[in-house]
């Protein structure tokens, strides 16, 4: 059984697969620009401040040395916890984002979703 596209509005088959091309283009031109943009992300009103790219790839870690404590080691670690989650769940929401501009919230098996 072979799959049919519908007719949409007279256009042809040729017409809807173009289309769909160019939205593939465009999905991959719009993944590759959020994947080499920068998100930064803070915790502790600023004493941890992270930077991961669109690919989550942690790019950079600033740490104010008046929470370096010896005594507290686990505060700096769970205000790095927090500045890394955040930072890639920026990441994560602008790709969700600019691949929602290009279709409309649909799912469209095939098109990198």
């Amino acid at each position: 059984m072979k799959a049919r596209i519908p007719n949409q509005n007279n256009m042809s088959r040729n017409d809807m697969m173009a289309k769909i091309q160019k939205m593939q283009e465009d999905m991959a031109n719009k993944q590759a620009e959020v994947e080499n943009s920068e998100f930064t992300a803070s915790a502790g009103g600023g004493a941890v401040e992270v930077r991961v790219s669109g690919k989550h790839e942690i790019l950079g870690i600033s740490i104010k040395p008046e929470v370096v404590d010896p005594e507290d080691v686990e505060m700096l670690e769970d205000l790095l916890i927090a500045s890394l989650n955040e930072a890639v769940r920026k990441a994560t929401e602008a790709m969700d984002r600019e691949m929602n501009s290009l279709t409309g919230g649909l799912n469209i098996p095939g098109l990198g979703l």
